[in-house]
This record gives C-alpha cells, sequence and structure tokens, in this order.
C-alpha cells in the first residue's frame, strides 16, 4: 500500500485556494457534519478548545469519509510529543501556534520528521502507516507532510521572511487576534494597524513564494485577503456558526 497523498498540500504547492473552517468542538458528529458541507479543509483545533490528542482520532476518522476534503490538526504547542503523537494517529497537514523565530520554526520541521533528518519518533504500528499496511512509511512519510507554521506577533512579523523560507515549511498562518494583542489592541483583529500589518504581510509572503492562511470571521476581509493572495482561508468556527444560529433562532421568537 502507497501512502496516501496528502491533497492539502498538492494545492498548496499547485497554487489553488483552499476555503477552510475551524472545529472546536470535540467528538466525531461536528468533524463529519463540517467535512459534507463543501469546505476543502477543516482545521481540528486543540489549541482554543476542550480537544485533547485522543479526541484527534475520532476527528480523523469522521473526515475521512470524505477524500475530498482535507484534515488539519493543531496541536496546542510546538511540542515534539504532542507532535509526534498527532502524527501517529494519521494527521498529515499541522497546523503549529505562536511560531516566534527561525529556531523554533527549525525545531517544529525536526519534529515532523523521522532522523536522521529530525526527532520524530519511530513506531511500526499505528494508524499513519495503515498499522503497517504502507509500503517504506518512514522513508516516504515526510513528502505527505504538510508543515504550517502560525505567526501571530509583532516579533515574529519582524522576522516573517527568515521563518517563513526555513526549508520544510509549506506555509505561513497569520493569526489576527494574537497579532492584535501583541501591537496593543486586544480584542481588535479589525484595527486599522493589524490590518495594514496583516495586509502587508501577505505580500510580504508572496514575494518569497510561500503560501500564506489566515482565519478571520470578517467576510469583506476574507475576501480581501483572497485578493491578496492568501492559498488557505478559513472563514469559520464551528461554535460560533452555532452560536450566531441560536441567538438568531431565539431572538425571532
Amino acid at each position: 500500500m502507497k501512502n496516501p497523498e496528502n491533497r492539502f498540500k498538492s494545492a498548496l504547492r499547485a497554487g489553488r485556494h483552499q476555503i477552510g473552517i475551524w472545529n472546536a468542538i470535540g467528538g466525531n458528529l461536528v468533524p463529519e457534519l463540517l467535512a459534507g458541507c463543501g469546505f476543502d479543509w477543516v482545521v481540528v483545533d486543540t489549541e482554543h478548545s476542550p480537544v485533547d490528542v485522543t479526541d484527534v482520532l475520532p476527528a480523523l476518522q469522521a473526515i475521512a469519509g470524505y477524500p475530498q476534503v482535507s484534515a488539519i490538526v493543531r496541536p496546542a504547542f510546538n511540542d515534539p510529543v504532542l507532535i509526534k503523537r498527532i502524527l501517529d494517529l494519521g494527521a498529515q497537514t499541522l497546523l503549529l501556534p505562536y511560531i516566534q523565530s527561525v529556531e523554533e520554526a527549525e525545531a517544529a520541521v525536526r519534529a515532523v520528521r523521522y532522523p536522521p533528518a529530525g526527532i520524530r519518533g519511530v513506531a511500526g504500528l499505528t494508524r499513519a502507516s495503515r498499522f503497517g499496511a504502507v509500503d517504506r512509511y518512514t522513508e516516504t512519510a515526510e513528502a505527505e507532510i504538510c508543515l504550517l507554521l502560525q505567526v501571530e506577533t509583532a516579533i515574529a512579523l519582524d522576522r516573517l521572511e527568515e521563518i517563513a523560507t526555513v526549508e520544510g515549511v509549506e506555509g505561513i498562518f497569520i493569526g489576527p487576534s494574537d497579532l492584535a494583542a501583541s501591537m496593543g489592541h486586544p480584542g481588535a483583529p479589525g484595527h486599522p494597524e493589524v490590518v495594514a500589518a496583516i495586509e502587508d504581510a501577505i505580500g510580504r509572503l508572496k514575494k518569497v513564494n510561500v503560501p500564506a492562511g489566515i482565519l478571520t470571521l470578517d467576510e469583506d476581509f476574507a475576501r480581501r485577503c483572497m485578493e491578496l493572495g492568501t492559498l488557505f482561508t478559513a472563514v469559520g468556527i464551528d461554535l460560533g456558526v452555532l452560536a450566531k444560529g441560536v441567538r438568531s433562532l431565539r431572538s425571532r421568537f
């Protein structure tokens, strides 16, 4: 058996834009629902949600029923142990939060690669290797793993090109909320200074030929980012969609 193709990574490299949505509600029902709604990718978030590493497995299994949809997992931190466990569960694309330096980016690359190129621990009977059925998994895994890094502070933006061009990094995700806080505008990702910094970052990433991504619930700004060149744009969060819908329903009665 061959290692499955990472469709998300292939699309990034081909320059095809992909629309995504955030999954912060644990279990398998909501990820399955989201996967059937026509998005290109679904983020299973373990950073800002109650979802833990063990909850990632049922989410990945649910999304796998929709092979046209890519599952992305966000670990809670750039931690090689968390990364190892999530990769062994079968995640092929990781979104690592709060990367602040070239050194942290290089550490992330090492964490997703087997020795001698990295430090990922080797285990034979994992879901990632289809429990040993994938031919030469340890030799081929790297080709289908996609590493995305979150740049979400003013300090990180100052080092954007250096972080983005670390070998092994496939894309940079700009985090508006943390960026706003680091710029002195907590809770205001739409502040003009923050918006200007994001727009500038997208342009800078385009110049160094590194795919840019973002999550924004502002539909107009999402379209603006796409016009500027983001290649992976998330436009909603399951909890937010649920809360907005329920509140709207209640207000009508």
